[in-house]
């Protein structure tokens, strides 16, 4: 078994609900487990489109599936949930990103990881520093980035991924 971490945003239609139907959907995927939950933030989007509130949050699981694999079963689950892939950075029903995996640094035309914007984004730093509160996950360090990164924009909300 190896562990990963997947971080998770919806910003349209009920996006908790949706957060929490991607939990269960990755917790069915074969020989995975969700060991880890975050807490459940709301973000201002990035980029240049103009769109309603994220919420985000990070799962960290135990899988037996390959980097490859548990990419393509994140992928088929957003097209499952009505993922349209129409406006770069724009609104979506589900976003799966597969931000680590345990040992493995990878650079390819599909996957590249840790995921490049990892350090640069608090909408994943803060929900990553709710599984690894010391700053230092599956190969990665990131307390500076987290201590030293704008947090203005993300929101801690009442909701919780505890019951998917």
């Amino acid at each position: 078994m190896s562990k990963a971490v997947i971080g998770l945003g919806s910003n349209l239609g009920d996006s908790p609900t949706n957060l929490k139907a991607a939990v269960k959907a990755v917790s069915l995927l074969p020989g995975t487990q969700v060991v880890g939950l975050s807490k459940i933030y709301e973000t201002v989007p990035v980029g240049e489109v103009i769109q309603p509130d994220f919420f985000n949050a990070a799962i960290l699981i135990e899988t037996r599936l390959t980097p490859r694999a548990l990419l393509g079963a994140c992928l088929g689950i957003e097209a499952a949930m009505g993922r349209l892939r129409t406006v770069k950075d724009g609104p979506r029903t589900i976003d799966l990103d597969l931000l680590l995996f345990e040992n493995i640094r990878d650079e390819s035309f599909e996957l590249t990881l840790p995921h490049p914007g990892i350090l640069k984004r608090a909408f994943v730093l803060v929900p990553l520093g709710d599984l690894f509160p010391a700053g230092r996950a599956l190969g990665l360090y990131f307390a500076p980035a987290l201590r030293d990164i704008d947090k203005s924009g993300v929101r801690e909300t009442l909701f919780t991924l505890n019951d998917y």
